[in-house]
């Protein structure tokens, strides 16, 4: 279901309308809530400094830093790679902007943008339609132009396949499709550690792995009963997927050497709940994996030698819509609440540093990335550059500190 109960936009995210607390599949320890309760009205950012209920809300350097805006769609995705950011829309439009300015940009034939993932040279972006197309950097365009450069599956795929009958899949009413092509939209892409691997997630229920060197679908699983909103891999092979079915499973990479194949096979479930697990993320080293749902709680789970649930994390009083980490001890959560809540990790513990306010829509998608070009201040601490994108039709710009220097 979409998420249309609690606000008016179309946030193409497929959801439950139940709102009760999880049940960890790991009863070892409670939930953990920080850094407020619902009642207390959310702090304006980038500076603020309270204490309730045992929480110290930081005073911090968290603040803005620019908007990005053009009136063509709402912003459902975004990607950074080097001086350059990426942003999807329902315009079917890539925008690529350098120095919070746009610098240029390419079009799809067909398909609002839901994901985008940056590898070498290749640009992937997951499409409404359910296609994956491929975009690279246009060499001889001075103005950093990019050009098709395919589609997955790709069309060599479908015509070689399509004459056999094993390769066809009932997806629905008198409905059969090649294994390899997604019914539904693709929600969500991500890399595998190595970079060898493109996952892409659907609508469809499936879980599709893509070999990144030659297109080919290696192998596609129906890895939950409803549709898959999230995807991200993570250290060791392992890869997260989160549903509105409300579960969150880990899935395992194997390589069978005989065949030189890969194979994923489901390692743990870590969330069984009725309501939509709608984003996942995992820290840095791979250690903490975060959860984002329809009810608003961020939880966690803490790694050593398998995943052990940590705790829930309560800062928006809607649902959750993305996540991103920054570095091992930062993670930001965007809800339908229009706010962006930051948070960092001190050992088992969670603190809400700031509260981001700016944008007057849901907020869809999180990116950050290292601040290489602010001089390092020892009293800030570790320092990230985190975007923002919209259903208010804007991007914006933040500059962020895990606020742990000396």
């Amino acid at each position: 279901m979409k998420f249309g109960n609690l606000f008016t936009d179309n946030t193409d995210l497929k959801i439950d309308d139940d709102g009760d607390f999880p049940t960890p599949t790991s009863d070892e320890s409670p939930p953990i809530f920080s850094p407020w309760n619902q009642t207390y009205p959310f702090l304006k950012s980038p500076c603020f400094s309270e204490f309730q209920n045992g929480f110290v809300l930081h005073r911090n350097n968290n603040s803005l830093i620019g908007s990005l805006v053009r009136e063509e769609g709402h912003v459902y995705s975004l990607a950074t790679a080097g001086e350059l950011l990426y942003t999807g829309s329902d315009s079917k439009n890539i925008r690529v902007w350098k120095n919070l300015k746009e610098f240029t940009g390419f079009k799809s034939s067909s398909g609002l943008v839901k994901a985008i993932i940056i590898s070498g040279e290749k640009i992937f972006t997951g499409h409404q339609d359910g296609k994956i197309r491929v975009w690279k950097v246009a060499p001889k365009n001075p103005s950093g132009g990019h050009r098709r450069a395919g589609t997955l599956p790709a069309l060599r795929d479908i015509l070689r396949s399509s004459m056999n009958p094993q390769n066809y899949v009932v997806v629905g009413r008198n409905r059969s499709r090649l294994w390899f092509k997604h019914a539904d939209a693709v929600s969500c892409l991500c890399l595998s550690e190595d970079k060898t691997l493109l996952y892409s997630s659907s609508w469809d229920k499936t879980l599709k792995v893509w070999r990144i060197s030659d297109s080919k679908c290696l192998e596609s699983l129906t890895v939950h009963d409803d549709a898959v909103n999230a995807v991200v891999a993570a250290s060791n092979g392992l890869v997260i997927t989160g549903s509105a079915d409300g579960t969150a499973k880990v899935w395992r990479r194997q390589h069978e050497e005989e065949n030189d194949a890969t194979k994923h096979v489901l390692d743990q479930t870590l969330l069984k709940q009725d309501s939509a697990v709608t984003a996942v993320a995992v820290n840095a080293a791979g250690t903490v994996v975060y959860c984002g749902s329809s009810d608003g709680l961020v939880n966690f789970w803490e790694r050593e030698k398998r995943l052990t649930y940590g705790g829930a994390l309560k800062g928006h009083n809607l649902a959750v819509l993305c996540l991103a980490a920054a570095g091992n001890s930062m993670v930001l959560s965007g809800g339908a609440d229009k706010t962006i809540c930051v948070w960092r990790r001190d050992g088992p513990f969670h603190t809400c540093v700031s509260v981001l306010t700016g944008h007057t829509g849901p907020v869809k998608c999180l990116a950050v990335e290292e601040d290489r070009v602010r001089c390092p201040d020892k009293r800030e601490g570790q320092r990230w550059i985190a975007y923002s994108g919209s259903l208010d039709r804007s991007v914006k710009v933040w500059g962020i500190s895990d606020g742990v220097g000396g």
